[in-house]
């Protein structure tokens, strides 16, 4: 600590040395939840030492620990809200193309108004609108419902329109003539023949969920601890002076990026497989 402006410096002691190896006993653990384990794949060979690949944080947690396993809870937000969404945008936007009429209008007016509030206020909103007590599992629930009712729209007038396209095919009509019911059609014939572009905008969808979850996080008013989550890390980075003091509480921001960025290439790369002719 410096006696002058009272800062605190990190430096090596090359005094203390720890070895380190790959495959080394340790805590132990359960692989997948079922079988007992206590090898790690690289940790100290001497039992008990420390080791802090990212560093701990001002409680003395380790970071790396905590965003491996806050990467369960930050990608399953994405994938189970990404898949309410999916269901929702799939009903609600195959029986806006293929009804159309007043239905058509009320589901556009209603993804409208959606849309056309401010993304992050709505999420605030709706957050806080959850209660502090609650608990934190039920907190995960309402966080993964919440962005699946705002996130359905884009998938829902996709869906619409290949419908409108879609609904004066003959395989269509003759599913209708031959007394197969509106869901049936839906659900087994007209979704069917444009999923590869239904699996690319989910896949383009998520990172989208994952960033809403650390935004809400980050800010407070989504996942609290004790849940980790990228966004519960990322709160110890708020502070610009704990940032500059202790640059390692921002690697979990590292996780995010590179999530983000290879689910959206994954969803170009699939958008470009299932529509070759596109460009």
């Amino acid at each position: 600590v410096d006696p002058i402006a009272l800062s605190r410096t990190y430096v090596p002691d090359p005094a203390v040395v720890i070895p380190v190896g790959f495959f080394v006993k340790g805590e132990p653990y359960r692989l997948w939840g079922l079988i007992d384990l206590d090898r790690h794949l690289i940790g100290p060979t001497e039992t008990g030492k420390p080791f802090y690949l990212f560093g701990a944080d001002r409680l003395g947690r380790d970071v790396f620990s905590r965003t491996v396993h806050g990467t369960r809870v930050s990608m399953s937000v994405g994938l189970i809200g990404v898949a309410i969404s999916l269901v929702l945008g799939i009903v609600l936007g195959g029986i806006s193309g293929l009804y159309g009429g007043w239905v058509d209008d009320v589901i556009q007016r209603s993804i409208e108004l959606i849309n056309s509030i401010p993304t992050i206020p709505l999420w605030m909103g709706l957050a806080a609108a959850v209660p502090i007590s609650a608990d934190p599992i039920l907190v995960y629930l309402w966080i993964t419902v919440i962005l699946s009712l705002i996130g359905w729209t884009d998938l829902a007038r996709v869906v619409r329109g290949r419908f409108l396209s879609l609904k004066t095919e003959d395989f269509v009509i003759a599913a209708g003539l031959d007394g197969c019911s509106r869901m049936r059609i839906i659900w087994r014939h007209m979704v069917p023949s444009f999923m590869s572009h239904i699996i690319a905008s989910v896949t383009l969808a998520i990172p989208t969920m994952i960033l809403a979850e650390t935004a809400l996080s980050f800010l407070g008013i989504g996942l609290r601890p004790p849940v980790v989550s990228w966004g519960v890390l990322l709160q110890e980075a708020q502070n610009i002076l704990v940032v500059s003091s202790a640059p390692w509480l921002f690697l979990p921001g590292i996780a995010v990026i590179v999530t983000v960025l290879a689910l959206n290439f994954l969803g170009d790369g699939l958008r470009d497989a299932a529509d070759p002719y596109e460009y």
